[in-house]
């Protein structure tokens, strides 16, 4: 049924075009179950073939993205502190809640820009828990809008650069994301134990 589905969605391209491709980016990064990254490749496809301007759908699936993360940070920070805040009732989750807000304080923009394309599954789940958080707005736009624009262009772009052949742009883009994503935890694995293994002082 959802191979079904995506079929439907990929012939819908050449008749509802822009608005098609911002309405998949924009559910998408509200935790929906659509085929947003290979609308984009299909989208590369109609570029390469001169039926769909190569800015006017970088716009669009960049817009519908960018309207995604606003809302899911929005649901997050209308929704999310009700719910921190009765979890929070029990003194160690309390402290526990505390170590993850400064966090986000500190590292929530980085973590905010790789979840949006090198981590893109964990993408809508972290606009909710920086809304939760009281991530700053400016911040989280800022980082959210970077890794976006990184997403739409490595997505279109391959579908265009590959002209339509869907099945060779994914497993490259599947490759490559995938060791970059096994470098990305091993880099951060590495800083952890050199963290956790360094003498205390004084």
């Amino acid at each position: 049924m959802t191979s079904d589905l995506t079929s439907d969605l990929i012939a819908l391209v050449p008749t509802y075009g822009l608005w098609l491709i911002a309405a998949t980016t924009f559910l998408s990064c509200l935790a929906l179950p659509v085929p947003s990254s290979l609308m984009m490749l299909t989208a590369g496809g109609f570029v390469a073939a001169g039926d769909l301007g190569l800015g006017d759908t970088l716009a669009a699936a960049l817009g519908g993205a960018v309207l995604g993360d606003q809302a899911g940070f929005a649901l997050g920070r209308s929704g999310g502190a009700r719910l921190l805040d009765r979890i929070a009732r029990h003194p160690r989750r309390a402290a526990l809640i505390g170590r993850t807000e400064a966090l986000m304080q500190r590292r929530g923009g980085f973590g905010i820009f790789l979840s949006r394309w090198l981590f893109s599954p964990l993408g809508p789940w972290m606009n909710f828990a920086a809304g939760a958080a009281r991530l700053s707005w400016r911040r989280f736009t800022l980082a959210g809008v970077a890794g976006e624009t990184v997403w739409v262009a490595l997505y279109v772009g391959t579908g265009a650069g590959f002209a339509g052949n869907l099945t060779a742009a994914m497993d490259l883009l599947g490759s490559s994301l995938g060791f970059l994503a096994a470098g990305a935890v091993t880099l951060g694995l590495g800083l952890w134990l050199r963290q956790a293994l360094r003498p205390p002082r004084g």
